[in-house]
């Protein structure tokens, strides 16, 4: 397992009961997280994210993001802890990171001139105390009809192999977009954060009680 602290400008907050801990190595969840603006921890969870049989991209989704808050949860039982997961569904299809050039290149010209809905799940999770919620924000994003030369040029400039779908909409991704439609507005980077923030707080993490600095 895998530890890493956030930055040290990182700026500092009210001293929480509980410790936070972000069951990801998922560079993108950390620089959400690191927004709250309060100290946290990351744990890598070991999790096998194999699909079941005829599971559904939603279910997957929700079914990981427990099972990894679960996982690093069993190192941390007096932490809150945060899992997170996301798949690309595409009319029932699932479709995770890519992992090289040729799977993204697949995958865009899957989805070019459809709609595809970001299945993104958080789950937090308290040993200690008991602790257990989920929930899922659905973000339908539409694409392009994008061409097989829009496809390579953008696969190249970002190559986004570790994103599901294949595309980053913080980054260059937003170019291949019609629409993105959502409720929670970083949910489609990996972590939606309003879903996140009501379930750290009712799990004991205070986000806006006096800083710790304060004289």
């Amino acid at each position: 397992m895998n530890f890493a602290t956030p930055p040290a400008t990182t700026p500092p907050s009210t001293k929480n009961p509980r410790p936070l801990v972000l069951g990801s190595t998922s560079r993108y969840r950390r620089e959400l997280l690191q927004r709250l603006q309060i100290p946290f921890e990351v744990a890598a969870p070991d999790v096998d994210e194999t699909p079941l049989a005829g599971e559904t991209p939603r279910a997957l989704a929700q079914r990981l993001a427990l099972a990894k808050a679960h996982a690093v949860a069993r190192a941390f039982p007096h932490a809150v802890v945060i899992g997170s997961d996301q798949v690309a569904d595409l009319h029932g299809l699932p479709l995770g990171k890519p992992g090289s050039h040729e799977r993204a290149t697949a995958q865009l010209r899957q989805m070019r001139g459809q709609t595809v809905v970001f299945q993104t799940a958080v789950a937090v999770v308290c040993l200690d105390s008991g602790f257990e919620e989920s929930d899922l924000a659905a973000v339908e994003v539409i694409f392009r009809d994008l061409t097989d030369n829009e496809i390579e040029n953008y696969l190249r400039a970002e190559q986004p192999y570790d994103c599901a779908g294949s595309a980053k909409s913080e980054g260059l991704g937003i170019a291949l977009l019609e629409a993105i439609r959502n409720d929670d507005p970083t949910a489609l980077v990996g972590l939606p954060l309003i879903r996140t923030c009501r379930m750290i707080q009712a799990a004991g993490v205070a986000l806006l009680a006096d800083r710790a600095d304060k004289a």
